[in-house]
């Protein structure tokens, strides 16, 4: 598999790059998808809200952006590449306040909810809204369960 994680403008570092490829690893890993092809942008709003203002003609920032390859007419031509998840790291961490939860882990659920859409999952309806939630939370306990057997072999 192949995970790449890029920064641009930004100088947050609530989240290293290396976290974030290690968690996309293994939740690809999970997914059985061990040949997947990912690109992870860490930004700032401004960055992601060109991106919004651009591709869906939204002119605000936003939290979490997924452009899939595997979409559209020629999608079935993309093979193993997924296509691009794009985070903001401001968004990411007043959301996280707002939450009262850490702004790694909020960046980690963003992660995974891009990740999901990229594979096809929505959240339009109820039903799908609820089984989305459902998917990311299992990420998220992949992701916790990867990151305590990692740091369990560096202690032993």
């Amino acid at each position: 598999m192949s995970v790449e994680v890029s920064r641009q403008e930004t100088k947050s570092r609530v989240v290293s790059s290396a976290e974030v490829r290690f968690a996309a690893e293994a939740m690809l890993r999970a997914l059985k998808l061990p040949q997947a092809e990912l690109s992870v942008l860490l930004c700032d709003d401004a960055t992601i809200h060109a991106l919004n203002r651009n591709y869906r003609k939204k002119n605000k920032p936003t939290d979490v952006l997924a452009f899939a390859m595997r979409e559209g007419p020629d999608g079935h031509l993309a093979g193993d590449l997924l296509g691009d998840v794009i985070i903001s790291l401001e968004t990411a961490t007043r959301q996280a306040r707002e939450r009262s939860v850490a702004t790694r882990d909020e960046v980690m659920m963003l992660l995974a909810h891009g990740l999901l859409h990229l594979l096809g999952w929505d959240h339009q309806t109820d039903a799908e809204d609820k089984r989305m939630r459902a998917e990311t939370e299992r990420m998220m306990v992949v992701i916790r369960r990867a990151a305590a057997a990692k740091a369990k072999r560096a202690a032993g």
